[in-house]
């Protein structure tokens, strides 16, 4: 069975850094791409980033751009979402979530997340 676990959430002051883990069981992590979205309150969700199939090519929503990077320890399962140099506006839950059905895909594929995790809670506050 598939399953997504974020986990390195907390409260972190303005300017600060966190960074979240998302560790994936149920299957060869390599062979899948995995995106990382954020939902805070009363919002839709937004797209964080993505890291691609095999070699992790990482792609960035416009708003974290410069500030957030995505990396991935195929031998670990795990996906990282390193949070740099964070904003109130940051403050959301963050999902990472993969698309079991299409391995080998890039990040542009257009087919849906089909498996998600249970979010963790960023909070940037003074």
């Amino acid at each position: 069975q598939v399953q997504l676990v974020e986990s390195g959430g907390g409260l972190v002051q303005p300017g600060g850094s966190l960074r979240l883990s998302c560790e994936v069981s149920g299957l060869n992590l390599a062979d899948y791409r995995i995106g990382w979205f954020r939902q805070a309150p009363g919002k839709e969700r937004e797209d964080v980033g993505c890291s691609s199939s095999y070699i992790g090519l990482a792609y960035y929503g416009a708003s974290v751009e410069g500030r957030f990077t995505i990396s991935r320890d195929n031998a670990k399962n795990t996906v990282y979402l390193q949070m740099n140099n964070l904003e109130p506006e940051d403050t959301a839950v963050y999902y990472c979530a993969t698309d079991t059905q299409n391995p080998g895909s890039g990040c542009r594929a257009a087919a849906p997340y089909d498996y998600w995790g249970q979010g963790t809670l960023v909070t940037v506050s003074s």
